[in-house]
């Protein structure tokens, strides 16, 4: 069986290593006789899994001590609620960028709890832009100021990370946590669903600091507050113990790899010759400015619309799978995460330009 270069955008691709290592525990782990997946999340066995992928993923971050690292469910649409929920304590309102979908789905959520003041507004261009760092004008009253770092669908990515001062500041890591470093501290808190960079779907990872954890009120309900997973390990209910182990297996091959250091120097490199490809051509564009062009998530049109069909069905043909753009925007989409091996990039490069030389 040959592996095919999956370009999705979640659920994506896992590294082959952490693949090949899973199926090699799959019935038994560790001379257990148990699958990771049959185990009890209290027995001795499962928890030594959960309390090494936890340290792990606080090494590739370096994370401060007082944040509290949350294995979670609900993906992070769960955490648009969450947020304001734990966050808010007796504030009324939070600042919001609204940069892409799924910001635009994190404001519709939080308005059902507090004011959202919309501080950022890049739809006029069709979120194909962030707004410049000094642009921004945060309200000093506000609970917390909420972003999302890098938007999938259309493939746009802050360049720099707002100083927002004492005011916390929440970011939707989904699609770029763990590509490159990052200063944990410069954060309130942090979320992301796995199924990107860290493993596969049913994960969700909270990354909070002490101070705003018990904030929430008592008539919210004990799943949605999250002193009660940070009082648990998270483990107040049954946790997705397979993904969490999977997850696990994932941050340990980044740590062999080199660390979030060298794991992003490769991601530069492979989103600069595929955006060098896409610049060079006389059938590719890309919309999105320049200076925030996503590293994670590449989008491209061709000239010409009626020959995307060809275009997919060729690549297919090639092992080049799931480069069909999102539906709101259309064309081509290329997502290279970290598990996307610098060969599929150059796989997908060279096919390009062998159908633009048959179809150009």
């Amino acid at each position: 069986m040959s592996r095919v270069y999956n370009f999705s955008a979640g659920p994506a691709m896992i590294p082959t290593e952490v693949l090949e290592k899973a199926q090699g525990e799959i019935l038994d782990w560790g001379g257990s006789g148990m699958s990771p997946m049959e185990m009890s999340h209290r027995g001795k066995e499962y928890l030594s899994i959960a309390e090494k992928a936890e340290s792990d993923l606080r090494q590739l971050l370096a994370i401060p001590d007082n944040y509290k690292v949350l294995f979670l469910q609900g993906g992070a649409s769960s955490q648009f609620a969450m947020v304001p929920i734990n966050l808010l304590g007796d504030k009324k309102s939070a600042d919001y960028l609204l940069t892409g979908q799924w910001s635009k789905k994190a404001v519709a959520e939080a308005k059902r709890y507090c004011k959202v003041n919309i501080i950022a507004d890049t739809s006029d261009s069709k979120f194909t832009s962030v707004p410049a760092e000094d642009e921004l004008k945060f309200d000093p009253d506000a609970a917390y100021v909420h972003y999302t770092p890098n938007e999938t669908i259309v493939g746009v990515e802050f360049p720099y990370i707002p100083d927002t001062g004492d005011v916390p500041l929440v970011a939707d890591m989904s699609s770029t946590i763990l590509s490159r470093p990052i200063e944990v501290s410069k954060f309130g808190l942090i979320y992301a669903g796995a199924q990107k960079n860290i493993g596969p779907a049913g994960l969700t990872i909270v990354i909070v600091r002490d101070d705003l954890i018990g904030n929430a009120s008592a008539d919210m309900p004990v799943m949605c507050d999250y002193k009660t997973f940070a009082d648990n390990d998270s483990m107040y209910n049954t946790p997705p113990t397979y993904s969490w182990y999977l997850a696990g297996l994932v941050f340990d091959w980044a740590l062999k790899k080199g660390g979030l250091a060298a794991i992003g120097e490769i991601n530069r490199s492979k989103a600069e010759r595929l955006y060098s490809a896409i610049d060079t051509s006389n059938m590719y564009s890309n919309p999105v400015d320049e200076n925030c062009r996503s590293w994670m998530n590449v989008p491209f049109i061709l000239a010409d619309a009626e020959l995307d069909a060809a275009f997919l069905a060729e690549a297919a043909q090639n092992n080049l799978m799931t480069l069909k753009g999102h539906r709101s925007v259309g064309g081509m989409r290329a997502s290279i995460y970290n598990a996307m091996p610098e060969e599929g990039v150059d796989s997908l490069i060279s096919f390009m330009a062998d159908f633009e030389s048959k179809h150009g």
